[in-house]
């Protein structure tokens, strides 16, 4: 494995592996104005939600990497203390990369890029009516990391207006991400499409008061299989208990473990082979119970060979 000190790398080759470890990234499409009431607008992809209450965002214009300057945006939020952080799509994609050219002070890139400023209801700066999710910002407090290029800061802002274009709610009033059409930063040049094919839903996953049985409690021919990955192993490790004796009894009644059980009589490996693929197979199906179910029908086995 490659092991690196920051301190002995150039800086420009260590904002590459941090930006391409750390993918991919959402986008602040953020706007802000000047005192002198200029209006500028650039995206930045060191940026998340911090909070819900009150809601926080974060999001870091850094400063360039070849001069050390800051970047309109952190100057405006000194003189201007508001800003509104907007949420682009696919379909604004190279616009948005228009209005993230270093242009001069004072220059407007809602002009440049061809993106409709709107005005806000809080705030002063105005808001990109083509995102379908723009948050009004009071900027709390700038945190500046360091002087030099590369360096951070971090402008936290606390959201005092959401405007969520209807298109992307669903009938229960939510955003849906397969509306979204998600972009985000990832190394380089490279960027992501978070589109319906790449989004999965998570059955059983698990919230911080639902405990699982956990990894540890299971048994080693089970986390040491040769046919389960990980996450397998993590799903089934997720449930709140083992199977009962009476599941494991009606179950070997059903007439594929039978004939699991037949094909493989007196020969253990090809019998566990067959249940942890079977296994696997009711995992990704999402029948969670079932599978583990069947992965104890072959640690019973197990037990019984070495009695």
């Amino acid at each position: 494995m490659l092991s690196i000190n920051p301190d002995e790398i150039p800086m420009p080759k260590l904002h590459e592996y941090l930006l391409s470890a750390v993918a991919p990234r959402p986008i602040a499409f953020v706007s802000t104005i000047d005192k002198g009431g200029n209006a500028n607008l650039a995206p930045f992809s060191f940026f998340n939600v911090f909070g819900s209450n009150p809601p926080t965002l974060i999001y870091s214009p850094a400063r360039s990497g070849r001069t050390g300057a800051t970047k309109n945006t952190h100057d405006n939020v000194l003189e201007i203390k508001e800003c509104v952080v907007n949420i682009a799509h696919y379909d604004m994609l190279y616009q948005m990369n228009l209005a993230a050219g270093m242009y001069a002070k004072g220059t407007d890139e809602f002009k440049k890029s061809g993106l409709t400023p709107v005005a806000s209801v809080t705030v002063k700066p105005p808001r990109v009516a083509e995102c379908y999710v723009q948050m009004e910002c009071e900027v709390k407090q700038v945190i500046e990391t360091g002087p030099g290029g590369g360096a951070g800061n971090l402008v936290i802002c606390e959201v005092k207006m959401i405007h969520i274009n209807e298109k992307v709610l669903n009938e229960e009033g939510s955003i849906d991400p397969l509306k979204m059409d998600y972009i985000a930063r990832m190394g380089k040049q490279f960027w992501a499409r978070i589109g319906a094919e790449n989004i999965i839903s998570v059955s059983g996953f698990k919230m911080a008061n639902e405990l699982g049985i956990g990894w540890d409690a299971l048994p080693v021919g089970i986390t040491h299989s040769e046919y389960l990955s990980g996450n397998d192993i993590a799903r089934t490790a997720s449930l709140h208990a083992f199977p009962t004796t009476e599941e494991l009894q009606e179950l070997r009644k059903a007439d594929f473990v039978k004939e699991i059980f037949f094909e493989h009589y007196n020969n253990f490996a090809a019998l566990e082979k067959a249940i942890h693929m079977r296994a696997k197979i009711e995992i990704e199906r999402g029948s969670l119970p079932l599978a583990f179910q069947l992965l104890m029908l072959a640690e019973e086995e197990r037990t019984s060979l070495t009695k």
